[in-house]
């Protein structure tokens, strides 16, 4: 692995944009940084491992949430890719272990990731990591103003 994981930056908005785009949702690098300043001064974080030679192989991003039903904050990690180049080279662990690093850091006592179905590979990475099916998650796009 010759990468160095490291915070994301807004400079990082293109190479993000390429990730995202290819785990499956279409963004453009100008609508990540119009978003950054809110995102980032949210409870929202994104690790990158970073190539030497430049450009990212992968990026994870990270949510911490107060919630009432426990006691401490909930960490979620939610978007995880590695370039298709990649995978298997560890990195994908790599950035794991970093986003439950900063989560266990922000106090979170709990930390859960959100799949979709179609992603079988992506299931069985993350059982393989120790993390167990104990849900579901149904969505409902909400109408626009």
């Amino acid at each position: 692995m010759n990468t160095i994981i490291r915070p994301a930056e807004p400079g990082d908005a293109a190479e993000i944009a390429r990730l995202l785009t290819a785990l499956g949702h279409p963004t453009a690098a100008d609508s990540i940084t119009s978003r950054w300043d809110e995102w980032s001064g949210g409870a929202n974080a994104a690790l990158v491992a970073a190539r030497a030679g430049g450009g990212l192989a992968g990026v994870v991003t990270v949510h911490r949430m107060t919630v009432l039903h426990r006691p401490l904050p909930v960490g979620r990690i939610t978007a995880l890719i590695v370039d298709a180049s990649e995978r298997g080279s560890g990195i994908g662990r790599a950035l794991v272990h970093a986003a439950e690093r900063l989560l266990a850091e922000a106090g979170c006592g709990l930390l859960e990731i959100t799949s979709n179905l179609r992603l079988t590979d992506a299931h069985a990475f993350y059982e393989h990591l120790g993390y167990e099916r104990t849900s579901i998650r149904l969505v409902r796009t909400l109408p626009a103003d």
